[in-house]
């Protein structure tokens, strides 16, 4: 087998002496246009895990990094003059050059062919004269671009600048220190790599970052590679304490995400930062890369061709880069939002600095700094021995015994109210048994707040002929008998019921027989702020409303909340979400009015706050009011950062007591970006840049999220919808689960002989000796 190996970084080099450790009879040649010493930054820092694949994979490779390494377990964050540690975090890291060198060394020891100074030939040609081409050639990868057409790849520039320096003496942490400068705020990103003895001082990798526009403002634009370093060092007088920094070709670039539809063509492949790369501040790039050369290796061992080791290799890696994509993403996005943090108190700014990228968590975090922890808690005011999500919470006239909410979910499950069988659109929408079993048995289940499905305040304000209504009597007493039920037998559990009107998104069938798809027959007319069908020859073009015809559909949203108020509900939600009416008039993708309810945001938010103040007006004041929206719409022309912050803005300033922070389904052509806890940096804005109370939602899946999030102070509640689905008990199983039987989680009455989690068969009983 002859490899090519395009790109002589720590991955490609890997890739290289693997590929001939395995077969000393391949022929492997690597080429790089650098000299052997040439390279960007300066330290590299690897994980235990990766480590431990080195160790397995060329022990002889793992010998020489571990006399190289320097390793520690701390994490300084310096906020407003002030250091918090926080421990037990395990890094290893050594300098960009020593790594080359382990690895030049290795690949000559086993007879790769090293060729420095010189440009790799054309792909095609290489791919031509050769059974195997890695291309690790990096960001700007020449190979990625020549077949553009089959990687299919996507790269996003994003919002900061930053720029790689050092400094020559060795830090004792990895070292976060934020600068709040007239211009805006500055981020320093900081570890050792080579520590101090005999040879010198040691050193630090000292990386600087801030938003594009804080940094043109410093006039950091106009500096060169020595006045940038120069400038920087006197940002940061707690970490560097006047010393100076020095930089290696430093410039400051914008970081870009790259993704690829596809990682290999016929026997081409892409490697590390040229298939995928991840933000600097989860220290990634270099370890995926690695990473990937092993998993490389492995599969071409493996696999009985190549194109299957190929496919294997990518079916294999894929996944684990996706995973620390979204991390990274969560990480990056958060410094680029940085200012909207500052002014947490100090424990817990570090706190949400730590788990900005939801890989480290409430749990794991008290497994490594217990102390650290109970710091942030007490801060916070959490009783000791309270978990951060049975703590209570007060929304309007409300008081929640915790944070958890039961989201709202359609159930489509309604029935007809009409008698002697003559049914019709005016009688549907009848909760019934099911709705009394379903959200009794949620409330049951020790959550703060239950809320209904989408309630619809009128027959042609349904998604489907199983949507529930408050438009008629039969419906104002059948809730009527749910929070009766909910106020009886879950005492301290309250209820809220969520009105909207499904807009162009109505007349469809149930979930489950076809989501989004057109009645067969028995469809009503559907209305919309534009005459824009959901989707074009599939659904229904909509009626655009008239004046007239929204001054009656605001008042229907009044009657229902009259109705909501008389059958006993604690709290009242208005759905501005998901691309239903409400929704869709907030979008600029599907409100294409020119009068005065279109054009910009404000004239977009004007039928929605109308309908607002109209509830508002008939809900009693001592009982709460929220709002859920969409803050973004996953779409291209969609609604704008800045824009759903004046959304979230003006419903606070109109009496909401909080804002439901969900996203998406506006537009069918939506992309999401899907993952644990996908949606609640969108929460996480609007909170810490407005100042309102927020409730989180987006796969928040497990009780060590939710106290992440609410330690950290990106949301005040969290809205959980599938998991109550999966297990009613969920919140008294998580207080089971944390040892928790405090009064923000009591378990009824009826059920306490169940509070303690039942004993499982044991798997670990002493084995019989059946030999001598």
């Amino acid at each position: 087998m002859r490899v090519a190996v395009v790109g002589g970084g720590p991955g490609g080099l890997y890739a290289a002496a693997l590929l001939k450790r395995l077969d000393p009879s391949r022929s492997v040649t690597v080429h790089e246009r650098n000299a052997p010493d040439d390279t960007f930054g300066f330290g590299v820092v690897l994980s235990d895990e990766t480590l431990g694949g080195i160790e397995h994979a060329d022990p002889a490779v793992y010998a020489a990094l571990q006399r190289e390494f320097v390793r520690w377990d701390d994490i300084d964050i310096v906020h407003r003059g002030r250091t918090l540690t926080s421990g037990g975090h395990g890094f290893a890291a050594l300098g960009r050059r020593r790594l080359l060198a382990v690895l030049h060394d290795r690949c000559r020891e086993l007879g790769v062919d090293l060729r420095f100074r010189s440009e790799a030939p054309p792909p095609d040609e290489l791919a031509a004269s050769h059974d195997l081409v890695v291309a690790a050639d990096g960001v700007h990868s020449t190979t990625r671009d020549a077949f553009a057409g089959v990687f299919r790849p996507q790269v996003t520039t994003h919002r900061c600048r930053y720029i790689w320096l050092a400094a020559d003496f060795a830090l004792d942490a990895f070292r976060f220190e934020i600068a709040e400068t007239e211009h805006g705020v500055l981020q320093l990103h900081a570890y050792p790599y080579e520590m101090a003895g005999e040879v010198g001082p040691g050193a630090s990798t000292v990386i600087v970052e801030a938003r594009e526009e804080v940094w043109r403002a410093a006039g950091l634009d106009k500096l060169d590679e020595h006045g940038s370093a120069e400038q920087c060092a006197k940002l940061f007088p707690e970490t560097l304490a006047g010393r100076p920094l020095r930089g290696n070709n430093s410039q400051w670039i914008a970081f870009r995400t790259v993704v690829n539809e596809r990682w290999s063509h016929g026997n081409v492949v892409l490697l590390g930062d040229a298939a995928h790369t991840a933000h600097f501040s989860i220290g990634s790039g270099t370890k995926l890369a690695v990473e990937d050369a092993l998993a490389l290796a492995a599969c071409v061992e493996e696999q009985p061709d190549l194109p299957a080791a190929l496919a294997a290799y990518e079916e294999e890696r894929r996944p684990v880069v996706l995973s620390t994509q979204r991390a990274a993403r969560g990480s990056l996005e958060w410094f680029e939002d940085l200012a909207t943090c500052t002014g947490q108190p100090p424990r817990q700014f570090a706190f949400n600095l730590l788990t900005r990228s939801r890989r480290v968590t409430h749990d794991n975090l008290r497994l490594r700094d217990p102390g650290f922890v109970a710091g942030v808690e007490a801060e916070a005011g959490v009783p000791e021995g309270t978990p951060p999500m049975f703590t209570p919470f007060r929304l309007g006239g409300l008081t929640l015994r915790n944070r958890i909410v039961v989201s709202a979910m359609d159930m489509y499950s309604a029935e007809d109210g009409a008698p002697d069988g003559a049914a019709d659109a005016g009688t549907s929408g009848v909760p019934g048994d099911f709705h009394l079993v379903h959200l009794g048995a949620r409330a049951l289940g020790g959550a703060g707040l239950v809320m209904t499905e989408m309630v619809c305040v009128s027959p042609d304000g349904r998604i489907t002929p199983g949507c529930t209504g408050l438009w008629s009597p039969e419906q104002e007493a059948a809730w009527s008998r749910v929070t009766r039920f909910v106020h009886t037998q879950s005492p301290g559990t309250a209820i809220g019921v969520q009105l909207g009107h499904s807009g162009r998104k109505g007349s469809t069938k149930v979930m489950w027989e076809g989501i989004d798809e057109p009645l067969p027959e028995g469809n009503w007319p559907v209305v919309a702020p534009s005459p824009l069908p959901y989707r074009e020859g599939v659904n229904q073009v909509p009626h655009a409303l008239t004046a007239v015809e929204m001054a009656a559909v605001r008042e229907e949203f009044a009657d229902s909340a009259r109705r909501a108020a008389r059958a006993g509900f604690d709290l009242l939600e208005l759905h501005c979400a998901h691309g239903y009416l409400l929704s869709s008039f907030l979008s600029p993708l599907t409100n294409r009015r020119t009068d005065a309810y279109g054009g910009g945001i404000e004239g977009r938010l004007r039928f929605p706050l109308e309908v607002f103040d109209a509830v508002r007006e008939v809900w009693p004041r001592e009982r709460a009011m929220t709002v859920r929206v969409s803050a973004t719409d996953w779409a291209e022309g969609g609604i704008t950062p800045e824009e759903s912050l004046r959304v979230a803005a003006a419903f606070s300033d109109h009496g909401a007591d909080a804002i439901d922070v969900s996203t998406g389904q506006v537009v069918a052509e939506e992309r999401p970006d899907f993952g644990r806890s996908y949606q609640t940096p969108y929460a996480d804005r609007i909170r810490n840049t407005l100042g309102v109370p927020v409730i989180a939602v987006g796969a928040i899946s497990s009780w060590d999220d939710v106290n992440s999030l609410l330690l950290a102070g990106r949301a005040d509640l969290c809205a959980l919808g599938r998991p109550h689905l999966y297990d009613p008990h969920w919140t008294l199983h998580a207080a089971a689960d944390q040892d928790y039987a405090g009064p923000g989680a009591p378990w009824p009455v009826q059920y306490r002989a169940g509070s303690r989690k039942p004993p499982t068969g044991r798997t670990d009983a002493p084995k019989p000796r059946l030999t001598l």
